[in-house]
């Protein structure tokens, strides 16, 4: 308990920096558990580098743009019944979703050292299959978090990206 209110003081003196930091935080973790349990890598086999990228793009662009969406979307759609939770969630995956994993895909291969060609053939090839695997699981997970959530505690669901998104499809 006293980490957890910890982390509530921090959020309340720091909310920008604390969300950026959590869904850095949040990335990482989530590329450690793909590795881990989804692809059984162990720790000799353990990419640090992938690691290391995922935080990034969660401090640098996932924690900062998704961070920034949900102010918005929370001033578009003010409220928190059942009915602007939904609303909420089908512009969110009906709007942001596609753009974002459209942003997200081309820059995890420009950090990989894709040259502009190959990453426009990998994002042309991967989008359907991410966008498809995203819309199993983040509908009902955005569904519950903006019902659920109060707006300074939401993090971004798509920081563990890599758990939703099959091995591969991005690195």
């Amino acid at each position: 308990m006293a980490l957890w209110r910890a982390y509530q003081r921090a959020l309340a003196a720091h909310p920008w920096k604390v969300q950026v930091l959590t869904a850095g935080s949040l990335m990482g973790l989530g590329d450690i558990i793909s590795q881990q349990l989804v692809e059984r890598r162990g720790l000799q086999e353990h990419q640090r580098g992938r690691t290391l990228t995922m935080m990034f793009l969660g401090c640098g662009f996932v924690g900062p743009v998704v961070g920034g969406w949900y102010k918005v979307l929370d001033r578009f759609i003010p409220g928190t019944t059942k009915v602007d939770a939904l609303k909420k969630m089908m512009l969110d995956q009906g709007g942001f979703a596609p753009c974002f994993l459209g942003c997200f895909l081309p820059l995890v291969g420009a950090l990989n050292g894709l040259s502009a060609k190959d990453n426009w053939a990998k994002l042309q090839r991967d989008y359907p299959d991410a966008l498809i695997t995203n819309y199993y699981l983040w509908p009902a997970v955005q569904l519950a978090n903006f019902y659920l959530v109060p707006l300074h505690y939401r993090e971004d669901p798509a920081s563990t990206t890599l758990v939703s998104i099959p091995p591969g499809l991005c690195l």
